[in-house]
């Protein structure tokens, strides 16, 4: 069964609260809209296509996380209908229990959840965007990236995606039909600030160059990702640190001369994000400081070498892993109990299988892969 919640599209902004009530149809993207016209921003993520509520639930790596955690340390209440067809409140005070699973656990298999209630913050612009790099420079980009992420301020949020670019007519020759980087930095500081810590990337070359200062409102154009459904299958591990032999070990899966079938990101998190939040919540496990994720569309035929692909390139870089997954990043058909339970502290994991227990012993909201 098919459960579609796209006409739960409303939006209510209480703006001496600094909070906004979200259908669960809403997308990232009109949420941002919704809230820039009242001088606030959401904690979103990179891609404005992705449900709000799906977002939150699943924890919720965002453009600001570094300085403000995790989305969903920022949900105030949830209304959700459970398999006992009961439409429930949760908040920390009433359904204590159900709040803290459905905020990091709860994709799914608790319920139906129908709104979110979520803080925003006074945050009106920001100085970000990307730069493209050649496949020549991807090894200095990489290395760069790795030693700068060690200084920069929780306010500046960045990543490197290693991806082969279409051969398009209209993007640049250097670019054109081979594997560039491309690097993403968003920061809340000030723009001359925000030049300052970015000259390291400006003195490699960069082919192209948006980084610029923008209205929080665009905050969905630095990734610019793609919004055409496809057949994509991925796989993301938590690393401790990005050293020296990390980065040789990803250039030689992924790098320019590697051919690899899939692209690869790299997510800067720590800061807040590696702090608890005030109202502790299913998303326990906040260790590492990178997000590595790959990930490609491939067809029937073609997942069994991905999948060994994957295990080459993660076995690769294991030296240097926590041993956990993000599971904000976490879908499709192919992810394991044990994967998912890696992304979680054991003592969480028993207590989200405890109250799964409760509140659905008939397991009428049944994932097959994975649940707790």
């Amino acid at each position: 069964m098919l459960v579609t919640t796209s006409r739960m599209d409303g939006i209510t902004i209480d703006l001496a609260a600094r909070t906004a009530r979200v259908g669960a149809g809403v997308r990232g993207g009109a949420l941002v809209q919704a809230a820039a016209a009242n001088g606030l921003a959401p904690l979103t993520g990179s891609s404005p296509e992705v449900g709000v509520v799906s977002y939150h639930l699943g924890g919720g790596l965002g453009i600001l996380g570094r300085s403000l955690g995790w989305a969903v340390d920022h949900v105030r209440a949830i209304d959700v209908v459970t398999a006992d067809g009961v439409v429930r409140r949760a908040t920390a005070t009433t359904e204590p229990d159900l709040f803290w699973a459905l905020r990091g656990g709860g994709r799914g298999t608790l319920g139906v959840v129908v709104a979110l209630e979520i803080g925003l913050y006074p945050i009106t612009r920001l100085y970000g965007g990307g730069m493209h790099f050649a496949a020549d420079t991807v090894s200095r980009v990489l290395t760069t990236w790795a030693k700068w992420t060690r200084t920069v301020p929780e306010e500046m949020a960045s990543s490197v995606l290693l991806m082969n670019m279409p051969d398009f007519p209209a993007l640049p020759e250097a670019l054109r039909g081979r594997l560039v980087a491309h690097a993403r930095f968003t920061f809340t500081g000030s723009a001359a600030d925000g030049a300052r810590l970015l000259e390291p990337f400006r003195a490699l070359g960069p082919v192209t160059d948006t980084v610029t200062e923008m209205p929080y409102a665009q905050v969905g154009t630095i990734h610019a990702e793609p919004t055409t459904p496809v057949p994509f299958y991925a796989r993301n591990r938590v690393l401790q640190t990005l050293a020296e032999g990390t980065v040789h070990e990803l250039l030689g899966h992924a790098g320019p001369d590697a051919g690899a079938p899939y692209l690869v990101e790299l997510r800067h998190t720590g800061g807040a994000l590696g702090r608890p939040g005030t109202e502790p919540s299913a998303l326990g496990r906040r260790d590492g400081q990178f997000v590595l994720y790959a990930g490609a569309a491939a067809g029937p035929d073609e997942l069994p070498a991905l999948h060994a692909d994957y295990d080459r390139l993660f076995g690769a870089v294991s030296p240097w892993s926590t041993g956990g997954v993000c599971v904000s990043f976490l879908s499709g058909p192919d992810v394991t109990a044990t994967e998912l339970a890696s992304g979680y502290r054991p003592e969480d994991w028993h207590r989200l299988a405890a109250i799964k227990h409760a509140v659905d012993p008939d397991d009428v909201f049944c994932v097959h892969h994975g649940r707790p």
